[in-house]
């Protein structure tokens, strides 16, 4: 078996068509980490919003709660459940809340994008512990004024606390801003659920949420909610919902980072080909040599094909090293399932790193299989011949 040292040596020789080789499968991965970085960190942020503990109920076949319609007669049954947890005052861990989106002006560019307004009840908080409140204090119940999440307050003019917005053909006081974590709550701005339906005359709120005493019968009360002929409703886990989400936007970021990727991963496996190709061509007469000493083909071929895997492994580790540095960053885009804003950043994990360096290792593969099996082929006596 020839070393693996002689590999390693053969690519710092040719230092030049290496680096140019190592530098287009870095640019390949890199795309390929980021747009897995880019779909982890949405669905990580949409997951994250909810909990398992808590149920969210819905009209049936509303894709989102915006588009939802829950009336107060049908929440006042669903609250009355004996499934629904009761907090230390022993009040219903229940709360009914009303979803709209306004169009407001971003700071950096001025253009207008939709913003998620969420309407809570007294009960809203107690059923998401990850929100905190950074600064300021929180809106009065009965009053006109909110409170808002993060990303918002950074993004969006007129957003900060001391601020007053303008929509439902009414002024909102900004009184307090909130920080909801990794969470797509951090986009949001939250108000009192009554004043914001007057506001905006909806009749009806868009969701109810509680949370469940015994997590493990929550497909009883699935069924005995979809299955009430006096409800027109459905109900999911929170942490579902949100996966749901996340599920047209992330298919949308596949699609597109899938295409780009094979167009470049063509252009990087041909430059790895060519690479090979001209290593076989420039050591033939080392090839013939090593036949000579007792080397046998499978040898030969295995050599040139560790030498293609090297070159892979490399670009793969470079551009995950490059795409690492994402993490710092926090992207905001339009949510294709609510059609409102949502701040989230790339994640990298275990599997986008294993699956990178998979990827890596088959450009390296398939570029380098071609030229191995033509260096294993050759003529003991042709090879030795050449100068």
């Amino acid at each position: 078996m020839i070393p693996l040292s002689y590999s390693i040596r053969n690519l710092k020789t040719r230092r030049l068509t290496t680096i140019l080789t190592v530098s287009g499968m870095t640019l390949v991965v890199f795309v390929f980490a980021t747009v897995l970085m880019l779909v982890e960190g949405l669905q990580k942020t949409l997951v994250e919003t909810g909990s398992i503990d808590n149920v969210i109920v819905i009209r049936k076949a509303s894709a989102s709660e915006v588009q939802s319609g829950v009336d107060r007669y049908q929440a006042s049954v669903v609250e009355t459940n004996p499934e629904v947890a009761l907090g230390s005052d022993g009040k219903s861990l229940f709360a009914k809340e009303i979803v709209v989106l306004i169009g407001l002006p971003k700071t950096s560019t001025n253009n207008i994008s939709n913003v998620t307004i969420r309407g809570i009840s007294e009960q809203s908080l107690l059923l998401r512990p990850q929100v905190k409140l950074t600064k300021g204090r929180m809106p009065k119940a009965g009053s006109t004024e909110i409170i808002t999440g993060t990303s918002i307050a950074k993004r969006f003019q007129g957003a900060d606390i001391g601020d007053i917005l303008r929509f439902g053909t009414r002024d909102w006081r900004v009184v307090g801003v909130f920080d909801a974590g990794n969470t797509g709550f951090s986009s949001e701005i939250w108000g009192d659920a009554d004043q914001l339906m007057q506001a905006f005359r909806r009749p009806v709120y868009s969701s109810a949420l509680f949370k469940l005493k015994d997590p493990s019968r929550f497909d009883m009360l699935k069924s005995k909610i979809e299955s009430d002929p006096r409800l027109t409703l459905e109900a999911k886990r929170e942490t579902t919902y949100y996966l749901e989400q996340s599920e047209m936007m992330a298919k949308f970021l596949r699609i597109l980072g899938i295409s780009l990727t094979l167009i470049f991963s063509l252009g990087a496996m041909i430059g790895a080909m060519i690479t090979m190709y001209s290593a076989v061509a420039n050591r033939t007469a080392e090839i013939g040599t090593m036949r000579a000493l007792g080397f046998q083909k499978m040898n030969i071929l295995s050599t040139f094909l560790v030498e293609a895997l090297l070159l892979g492994l490399l670009g793969g580790i470079t551009g995950l090293f490059i795409a690492s540095f994402l993490q710092f960053f926090t992207v905001s885009t339009m949510n294709f399932q609510t059609f409102s804003e949502l701040a989230f950043s790339f994640t990298m994990g275990p599997g986008i790193i294993a699956k990178a360096l998979v990827f890596s290792l088959t450009m390296g593969f398939v570029g380098g299989v071609l030229p191995a099996f033509r260096a294993a082929k050759m003529n003991i006596v042709e090879a030795l011949r050449t100068k």
